[in-house]
């Protein structure tokens, strides 16, 4: 294995090289080795202004957030303020759902873990206020319940929503002056902000779209989605050597770099450790902790989390073992390759620990009867129908809804083939990608009940 130096000297010389490659406006990374940290970008942050990124410019870490907010929940744990095991209506007594049943037995568990069983891609936005979080919530009333609270993993963006407003209102405080007062003030950031009206103090990243196949990529028109979801990842953002001390601090039994105790001992071992298992989709983790991604590779585990904003993509990964964090932060393109390409490297060279292979499409799929598969399954953001033609072949349309559609979502149609059991997978990859579709359940007549792709998404009707 390689040392620190030998990774920043390979940084230095083959980010702008790899930007161009994935067609990646710019990027910032950091990487912390035991107690030594490096760190670097390249590219420009912006394509209209041609301003050029530097280590200290700051990018959206979208649902990175994520992490923080556990964090912050998992703080007001230690301090007995919160059982995780309880109901959320013993601390938001106002917490509603379509489901009256399941609101009252989802637990601040589920939510943290993402089994509360809630449709989760809800992104209602209620204004810019420190009141939008009280608000968001209350429009929850009516989101569909998916399955029973525990029963299976599906990403919850809401839910994360929901544990930020707990945290406001045990802690009396907007969520931001949660953030500043029990995180970015203990851990010493100095490049850290909680929205826009911050982010412009520093060099900040834009993010970039494409606004067809093929166009190009060109700088979005908005910088960030509704704050009503900064729990979820909708408004933080910050220079990768801040994000690396908020990792630093979990690798180190809670211990901010100046000893300040920001976790009780022992609590981020709890966060990082096995709660969910996921579907076999290769382009998520494998398990979920009380936050944490994890990826258990037959090497070792790594935790983390990823975010995508709009045009913005984050990813944290972690080897505690290793005494090993990396963060790569990047404003467009080909993100998904450019992370393969620089994480990989990083944890290869200093910690002998390989990412999982992709998922790719079998060179000669075999045909099926994709009956089971076929229908629409329908969720707030967008409508996915799954087809068979006379031909065998099958497809999948995406029709994008509601707030998808302000975010830029189009109407897309792509062709799926077997991968395997319950399993179909895309034959062109997306942004380097090719993701799983996997079927699961019964609707009672014979057909899947979830097209699950990191998130459950229910068959209409059923």
């Amino acid at each position: 294995m390689g040392n620190l130096d030998d990774v920043h000297a390979w940084l230095d010389e083959r980010l702008s090289p790899l930007l161009q490659k994935h067609d990646v406006p710019g990027a910032a990374w950091a990487v912390l080795h035991h107690d030594r940290v490096a760190d670097g970008a390249a590219g420009l942050l912006s394509k209209a202004t041609g301003v050029e990124a530097t280590a200290d410019s700051v990018f959206q870490i979208g649902s990175v957030t994520k992490l923080w907010t556990s964090t912050l929940v998992m703080q007001l744990a230690d301090e007995g303020k919160v059982d995780i095991e309880q109901p959320v209506r013993s601390y938001l007594p106002e917490f509603r759902i379509g489901d009256e049943e399941a609101a009252a037995r989802i637990t601040v568990r589920h939510l943290l873990d993402h089994t509360a069983g809630f449709e989760g891609d809800i992104f209602t936005d209620t204004g810019v206020g420190d009141d939008c979080l009280e608000k968001y919530v209350a429009t929850l009333h009516d989101v569909p319940q998916l399955f029973p609270p525990g029963e299976q993993f599906s990403y919850n963006n809401a839910g994360y929503c929901v544990l930020g407003r707990l945290v406001e209102v045990l802690r009396g405080k907007s969520y931001d002056a949660c953030l500043r007062e029990h995180l970015i003030t203990p851990l010493g950031l100095t490049h850290t902000a909680t929205g826009p009206y911050e982010a412009i103090l520093f060099r900040a990243a834009v993010g970039h779209i494409e606004p067809e196949p093929g166009a190009g990529y060109v700088p979005a028109p908005m910088w960030a989605m509704a704050r009503s979801n900064a729990p979820a990842g909708s408004m933080l953002s910050m220079r990768p050597r801040d994000l690396l001390a908020f990792a630093r601090m979990h690798l180190e039994d809670g211990r901010a770099a100046d000893g300040t105790a920001v976790l009780a001992p022992g609590t981020a071992a709890r966060m990082h450790a096995r709660q969910v298992d996921l579907p076999e989709l290769g382009l998520m983790g494998t398990s979920w902790g009380l936050g944490f991604e994890r990826f258990d590779l037959p090497a070792g585990t790594i935790i983390g989390h990823d975010g995508n904003t709009i045009g913005q993509a984050a990813f944290l990964r972690m080897v505690p073992e290793a005494g090993l964090a990396v963060v790569l932060l990047a404003n467009g393109g080909d993100v998904f390759s450019l992370y393969r390409d620089v994480v990989g490297h990083v944890l290869a060279e200093l910690a002998g620990v390989g990412l999982a292979a992709m998922p790719a499409p079998p060179a000669e799929p075999r045909q099926i009867d994709a009956q089971r598969y076929v229908g629409t399954y329908s969720a707030q953001v967008f409508d996915l129908t799954v087809s068979q033609d006379d031909d065998r072949r099958i497809w999948i349309e995406q029709v994008p809804k509601g707030a998808y559609i302000e975010m830029g979502g189009q109407v897309e149609r792509t062709e799926l083939v077997h991968y395997r059991d319950d399993m179909l997978i895309p034959v062109e990859a997306d942004r380097g990608m090719h993701m799983p579709h996997a079927f699961l359940g019964d609707d009672g007549t014979g057909h899947a009940l979830y097209l699950h792709l990191g998130r459950a998404v229910r068959r209409a009707g059923a």
